[in-house]
């Protein structure tokens, strides 16, 4: 049985992690609504976007801007897996890896080559030596991210899908439910289908075959379109970040009780070790009185 002196150590050592993780927890929660105030703006422009891209899309052609051409046969596909910088996050990070490993091994037998690219060093340090890593946005943070960082990204992307023979860019991302929940989701980022917007919030109405633009249309889309790609890389990052916050928070609070569940046990423990001590020395005192 452990001795008095080494429970003592142990409740100060697990009061001291108590301290650091309801810290952590304070901090997170606090970085979370930031996050999620972000994110709440980005969808209101989101929605507006949508809705404008909605009623030209009767209009659009995939020959007015290269970004919308698809290719016949897939050949080559990047796939752009976002994760976070630090740990300490629970199942976050481990959950992205997953789904990216399952990736790999559904389609290691269909003929195309997947190339990896990586925003957070947690997928990076997993993946640099099992897959064929395209490229490492180091300088990019994924605990807070901004529009420029997305345009940056975005220039990288284009050039690959335009220049370097990519038939498909994808991205590999958690979706923020809440705290408690972040779904890995794979999202077809290039080339951009408008037919296709995830917005609930868009009119049920067909899009307008006839619409009058101002400047003309293959203008307006040169315009709009790479936009539209710059801000789903930044929604992305946003959702990123958003569940990296959530799941921290959560794995914090997970760690302070259970630190409050080891110090309570092991000062009961501690106190049946004093009892027991203070028992063995009354019978000694009392058995050296009898001896005399």
């Amino acid at each position: 049985m452990p001795s008095i002196k080494e429970y003592n150590r142990k409740i100060s050592s697990l009061k001291n992690t108590t301290k650091i993780t309801r810290t952590m927890k304070m901090v997170s929660a606090s970085k979370l609504r930031r996050a999620q105030e972000s994110q709440r703006k980005a969808k209101d422009f989101a929605h507006e976007v949508n809705q404008l891209i909605h009623r030209i899309g009767g209009q659009v052609d995939s020959d007015m801007h290269p970004l919308l051409q698809a290719s016949e046969t897939v050949q080559k596909v990047l796939v752009v897996v976002f994760t976070s910088d630090k740990g300490l996050c629970g199942g976050f990070n481990n959950n992205i890896i997953r789904h990216a490993e399952n990736l790999i091994e559904e389609h290691k037998d269909d003929g195309v080559e997947y190339q990896f690219a990586f925003i957070g060093r947690r997928g990076y340090s997993h993946f640099q030596k099992r897959v064929k890593v395209w490229k490492f946005y180091e300088d990019i943070p994924s605990a807070s991210p901004h529009s420029k960082d997305a345009s940056r990204v975005t220039r990288s992307l284009e050039k690959a899908f335009l220049e370097e023979g990519f038939d498909r860019v994808m991205m590999l991302c958690n979706e923020f439910v809440s705290p408690l929940s972040q779904i890995p989701h794979l999202h077809s980022l290039l080339p951009l289908d408008t037919s296709d917007l995830p917005d609930e919030m868009l009119e049920t109405a067909a899009p307008d075959a006839d619409i009058l633009a101002e400047p003309e249309m293959g203008k307006l889309l040169s315009f709009l379109i790479p936009r539209l790609v710059t801000f789903k890389v930044f929604y992305a990052l946003l959702e990123n970040t958003a569940g990296e916050h959530g799941a921290r928070m959560t794995a914090m609070d997970n760690a302070t009780t259970n630190a409050s569940n080891l110090i309570e046990e092991n000062t009961l423990l501690r106190n049946r070790a004093r009892q027991a001590a203070i028992t063995t020395e009354l019978i000694e005192i009392i058995s050296g009185a009898e001896a005399l």
